[in-house]
């Protein structure tokens, strides 16, 4: 297993955000971006995962970095939940060695993109079942929210921001709109922004993300 690119703070760290790449990127992928946060939360460090190089089936069978192998795109997306489970429990994983370091749970916030989102949607609300800081939910899905989905009450409060593109051909708008709905369901307080874009980050939404990580971690 490749080790996370880990991004320390100027000052002394009270905080963390665990992000995960998507499919077929690396870890390298979201450093700008966390650089750029940093900027406005000198105290918060960023840890950044590397997922594992396998076989993806939707695209020939070629080997990329993936979180889990997806098998079909449609009607609804299948994948392989045993590779969903085993980064989830990387990211667990993560999250303790964070704990170790003396971060409070409160203060340790989940980010994915695309398909890395879905494995931090699981992570947070199905898996992990101590307090975290907040989800960033990036493009993403959940392909593991069903109508019989239970909240644990220390998620009750859990903030989750999702973002998606209007124009998104990849992970389409109302998948999205479907992981957001069963948290809002449920009473978890999440928000959904939608942006004039694709299967991308422009900077407008970057500053929002900002803006909400600054609420939660400044100070």
């Amino acid at each position: 297993m490749t080790a996370p690119m880990i991004l320390q703070p100027p000052q002394v760290a009270d905080a963390a955000v665990i992000w995960l790449h998507g499919l077929g990127a690396d870890r390298y992928d979201f450093l700008p971006v966390a650089e750029m946060l940093q900027e406005r939360l000198p105290t918060t460090r960023f840890v950044l995962p590397q997922a594992p190089t396998r076989p993806v089936t939707i695209n020939g069978g070629w080997s990329m970095p993936s979180w889990y192998d997806i098998l079909a795109m449609s009607p609804a997306r299948a994948i392989d939940h045993d590779q969903l489970e085993e980064s989830t429990q990387q990211v667990i994983a993560l999250i303790e060695a964070e704990r170790a370091s003396g971060i409070e749970p409160g203060r340790i916030v989940l980010a994915g993109f695309s398909q890395g989102g879905a494995v931090v949607l699981h992570t947070a609300f199905v898996r992990y079942l101590e307090p975290l800081g907040g989800v960033l939910a990036l493009s993403t899905y959940a392909p593991t929210f069903g109508d019989d989905m239970q909240v644990a009450d220390t998620k009750r409060q859990l903030p989750v921001l999702c973002l998606h593109g209007r124009f998104d051909d990849v992970v389409t708008p109302d998948m999205g709109r479907a992981a957001f709905d069963r948290l809002h369901a449920r009473s978890v307080p999440v928000q959904w922004r939608d942006y004039p874009m694709a299967h991308e980050v422009i900077p407008e939404e970057i500053r929002d993300i900002g803006d909400w990580l600054s609420q939660r971690l400044d100070g």
